[in-house]
C-alpha cells in the first residue's frame, strides 16, 4: 500500500508556491504522519524532482505551481537533498526548509526584553555548517525583526534575487523572521522583500547588515571575518588604567577627505606617521557606519553594523584599528543614536509601520534635520541600539564611542515650539525613555569594556552628563565643553584692542570647569557651514593669524579637561574645510604653517611629560588662578597643579598683540623656573621673544603669593613655567 502525503490545503500550497505564507516551513521540508513521512520543496520549472537520502532516491510528484511532493518510508526525521532536472541539467542541492530555526528561545527573549548584549551573533545573516549524514552543509541564516509585516522573503545573488523560493517563517510572537539558505555565501548581495499589511512589497537593506555595498548601490553583503588580532598588549593595558585621568589629547579625522582616495588600509601608515609625529593620543573618526550621502559625513546613518564599504570591508577597518593600537593610538568613532534618515529602502517605515522610529508625530521626527527619532521606549529598539555600541566596542575594539547630538534625545521640546511637542508623563520636556537609553548603553559599555571611554556631544546645561548612572546621572565619562569653544572662539575673534571688555567671556569657563569631567573640542563643527577655518576667525594679518592659533591652542592644552583638534587645523588650514576638496596639505611645505605643526607637537611632549597639565583636570586641585584680573593687559595667568600639590606648572597667556616686558607674575615658590614651552619661539614661527630658558623666582609678593618674577611675555604668546624642583628648598 502506498502511502499518501500529509495532505495541505490548496490555499496554503498558493500560498507558498507564491512566497507570502508566513509560515513555509510548516509545508515545505520533512513532515511525519503515522505511516511515512512527507517532504514537499519548490523547484519552479523542473521537469523532474528526486528527493536523495542515504537509504534511496524517492521521485516527487508535481503538486501545485512549483512545489513538489514525495513520502519516504518510516516515519522518521532524515537528512535529505534535492536532484531537480531542467531538461538535460542536474542539479543537486540542499533544501533550506528542512533545517531547525538558527536563533533559539533565549535570544528571543533576550531581544524582546531588549537584554541581547550581543544580538549582531543571531540577528542579520550568519554563515553556518551543519553536518549531515550526505556531508557537511554549508549556507547562510538570515534573521529579521519585522513583526507587522504579513510575509517576507530574502532575495540576493543566490536566488537570482526573485524571493518567491526563499520566504521566511515568522518566529511566533517575537516579531523575527528566519531562514536557513544553503546556496547563500560570502560575498553575496541580499536584501530583505516585506509584504506590508496593504498586501504591497516592499524591499530593506538589513538594520543588520554587518557590510553593504558602496553607495549610492544599497544592499546588504553576506561577510565573515577572518583577521587576526594583534593588539593584545593594548587592550590589556587599557584595562588596567582608567582613561578619563590620563593624558588625553585627541585629533579628529574625516576618514574620507584626510587624504583624498585612500582605502582603509592604505590610510594606515600614513595616518600613524602623521598623528606619532604630532603625539596626539588618540584618533576620532567622524562616523564609520554606512550612509548614503556623503556630504553627511556619516551622520544621516542607514546601516549601524557596517562600516562604510567606501574604503574596504569590515577586516579592513579591523586592520586600520590594530595598526593604530600596534602604534600606541587609541581610536575614539563618534555614534549617532539621535536620528536616522528616511531613505525607504532602510530603516523607515519598515515592515509597513512606524518600527524603529517613535510613532507620536510629536516625537517621531526632527525638524532640523528632516530625519526620524528612533522610539527609545520600545525594547527591541533600545536593544538595537545599545548592542551597536558593544559591537562597535567588541568587533572592532574601539577605544571609545562620542555620542552625537545628545540634547536632541534628552528634551522633548528640542528644536520645537509650544504645540509641537508633547510633556512627559510628569509634565516635563525631558525625554525619559531617552533618558534610560543613555544610562544604560553607558553603564553596559564600562560594565562589559572596562577602559575605554563614552563621550557626550551636550550643549546644554543639563546636569550630571558625567555622573554615575546610580546617582541619577547619565553615566558618560567625558563632556565636550561647548561653553569653552563658544565663549573662547567669540573672544578671539574680536581684535586685541577690543578684547579688554569681553575678558569675563574668557575667565567664565573657569566657573562651571569642574561641574563635569570636560574635553575642549576644536572640532570640525567650526570649520564648516560658512564659519570659516580658525585661521580665518584669528584677527589681523597673516602672522597675527597663525600667532593667534599657537596662543588657542597653547591655552587649549593648559585649561582644565582634554582636548580636541579637528584635521587641517595643526597646521592652520585657510579655507574652510570641505569633504570634497580635502585639507590643504601643501600649506605644510611653508616654513610658518610648518611651525604651527611644531608647536603643535610641542604642546603634545610637554603636555604628556607633565601631569600637572591633565592629572587633575576634573577637580579644583589641578586649577588655581594666578590673575584673572588683568583684562587691560588681556592677560590670563594660572597654575595647573598635580591634585597632590607636588607638581606645579604656570601658564601665562597674553591675548594682546604686543608684547609685555618686565611683566611681574606671582609664583608659590622661590628659586629657578624652567620655561618648558613658549609658543612665541622661532621655530614655531614666532617672533622670539622669550626668557631664556629660565626664570628666578625671589621673595617679591605679588597676586597675593610670596613670590614672583619678571618675564618677557610675548605678543598672542603663551608661556609654561615650571620649577626646576618639586621641592620648596631648591637651591637657587
Amino acid at each position: 500500500m502506498t502511502s499518501q502525503p500529509i495532505n495541505v490545503d490548496t490555499a496554503i500550497l498558493d500560498a507558498v508556491s507564491n512566497g507570502y505564507y508566513h509560515s513555509p516551513h510548516d509545508v515545505l521540508g520533512i513532515h511525519l504522519s503515522e505511516t511515512c513521512a512527507t517532504v514537499r520543496v519548490i523547484r519552479r520549472f523542473a521537469d523532474t524532482v528526486t528527493i536523495v537520502t542515504t537509504d534511496g532516491k524517492y521521485p516527487a510528484t508535481h503538486e501545485f505551481n512549483g512545489i513538489w511532493v514525495a513520502t519516504l518510508p518510516d516515519n522518521h526525521i532524515r537528512d535529505y537533498q534535492v536532484l531537480a532536472t531542467y531538461g538535460n541539467t542536474e542539479h543537486l542541492t540542499e533544501d533550506g526548509y528542512r533545517f531547525l530555526p538558527t536563533i533559539g528561545d533565549i535570544d528571543k527573549h533576550l531581544f524582546n526584553e531588549g537584554r541581547h548584549e550581543q544580538l549582531w551573533q543571531v540577528l542579520g545573516a550568519h554563515i553556518r555548517q551543519y553536518d549531515s549524514t550526505l556531508g557537511p552543509v554549508q549556507g547562510t541564516s538570515f534573521t529579521v525583526w519585522a513583526p507587522n509585516a504579513r510575509a517576507v522573503r530574502v532575495i540576493g545573488d543566490f536566488n537570482g534575487w526573485n524571493g518567491v523560493t526563499n520566504a521566511m517563517r515568522t518566529l511566533g510572537q517575537s516579531g523575527l523572521w528566519e531562514l536557513f539558505v544553503p546556496e547563500a555565501k560570502v560575498g553575496d548581495r541580499y536584501k530583505f522583500e516585506l509584504q506590508y499589511q496593504d498586501g504591497s512589497w516592499h524591499q530593506k537593506a538589513d538594520p543588520m547588515a554587518r557590510r553593504t555595498e558602496v553607495p549610492p548601490s544599497t544592499a546588504s553583503i553576506v561577510t565573515a571575518s577572518d583577521f587576526t588580532w594583534e593588539d593584545e598588549a593594548w587592550l590589556e593595558a587599557r584595562k588596567a588604567h582608567n582613561p578619563h585621568n590620563g593624558p588625553l589629547s585627541i585629533y579628529e579625522v574625516h576618514l574620507g577627505s584626510w587624504r583624498k582616495g585612500l582605502n582603509y588600509r592604505e590610510l594606515a601608515p600614513q595616518l600613524i606617521g602623521h598623528v606619532k609625529y604630532l603625539g596626539f593620543t588618540h584618533v576620532e573618526f567622524l562616523p564609520v557606519s554606512e550612509h548614503p550621502y556623503g556630504p553627511s559625513w556619516g551622520y544621516q546613518v542607514t546601516s549601524y553594523y557596517a562600516p562604510t564599504a567606501r574604503f574596504g570591508g569590515p577586516d579592513d577597518f579591523r586592520y586600520l584599528v590594530n595598526e593604530l593600537h600596534k602604534a600606541g593610538i587609541g581610536v575614539i568613532i563618534d555614534w549617532v543614536p539621535a536620528h536616522f534618515p528616511k531613505d525607504e529602502w532602510a530603516l523607515a517605515r519598515f515592515d509597513g509601520t512606524a518600527l524603529y522610529e517613535d510613532p507620536n508625530p510629536l516625537r517621531g521626527e526632527h525638524p532640523d534635520w528632516g530625519t526620524y527619532i528612533f522610539n527609545f521606549g520600545r525594547n527591541e529598539v533600545r536593544n538595537f541600539l545599545v548592542a551597536n555600541a558593544l559591537y562597535w566596542l567588541s568587533e572592532f575594539h574601539i577605544d571609545g564611542i562620542r555620542v552625537d547630538a545628545v540634547a536632541s534625545m534628552l528634551y522633548l521640546d528640542y528644536s520645537r515650539n509650544a504645540g509641537q511637542w508633547q510633556p512627559n508623563i510628569h509634565g516635563g520636556r525631558e525625554n525619559l525613555e531617552a533618558i534610560s537609553f543613555i544610562q544604560e548603553v553607558n553603564a553596559s559599555s564600562y560594565r562589559l569594556h572596562p577602559g575605554i571611554m563614552m563621550i557626550a556631544e551636550e550643549s546644554t546645561s543639563w546636569g550630571g552628563v558625567t555622573g554615575l548612572t546610580e546617582h541619577g546621572g547619565l553615566g558618560y565619562g567625558l563632556k565636550w565643553n561647548m561653553g569653552w569653544m563658544n565663549d573662547t572662539l567669540r573672544y578671539l575673534q574680536e581684535k586685541p584692542i577690543n578684547r579688554r571688555w569681553h575678558h569675563g567671556e574668557l575667565t567664565f569657563s573657569l566657573v562651571y570647569a569642574f561641574s563635569e569631567q570636560f574635553l575642549l573640542p576644536l572640532s570640525h563643527d567650526e570649520v564648516v557651514h560658512g564659519k570659516g577655518s580658525l585661521y580665518g576667525k584669528m584677527p589681523g594679518d597673516h602672522w597675527q593669524k597663525l600667532a593667534g592659533l599657537r596662543l588657542l591652542y597653547a591655552y587649549q592644552w593648559s585649561h582644565p579637561g582634554k582636548q580636541l583638534l579637528f584635521m587641517g587645523q595643526e597646521f592652520g588650514q585657510i579655507d574652510e574645510w570641505s569633504d570634497d576638496r580635502g585639507i590643504d596639505w601643501w600649506l605644510t611645505q611653508q616654513a610658518d604653517h610648518d611651525g604651527l605643526m611644531s608647536c603643535v607637537k610641542a604642546l603634545n611632549e610637554v603636555y604628556k611629560q607633565y601631569p600637572a597639565l591633565w592629572e587633575a583636570d576634573f577637580s579644583n586641585e589641578g586649577f588655581e588662578w594666578i590673575d584673572v584680573t588683568d583684562g587691560d593687559h588681556n592677560v590670563l595667568s594660572y597654575l595647573r597643579k598635580t591634585s597632590d600639590g607636588k607638581q606645579k606648572v604656570a601658564v601665562i597667556c597674553n591675548f594682546s598683540g604686543i608684547t609685555h616686558s618686565q611683566y611681574r607674575v606671582g609664583l608659590p615658590q622661590d628659586g629657578k623656573w624652567h620655561e618648558i614651552f613658549n609658543s612665541d619661539a622661532l621655530e614655531f614661527g614666532g617672533s622670539g621673544v622669550g626668557n631664556l630658558g629660565q626664570v628666578v623666582a625671589e621673595a617679591e609678593p605679588w597676586n597675593g603669593r610670596p613670590y614672583s618674577t619678571l618675564i618677557e611675555l610675548p605678543p598672542y604668546g603663551v608661556v609654561f613655567l615650571a620649577p626646576a624642583s618639586d621641592t620648596e628648598t631648591e637651591e637657587n
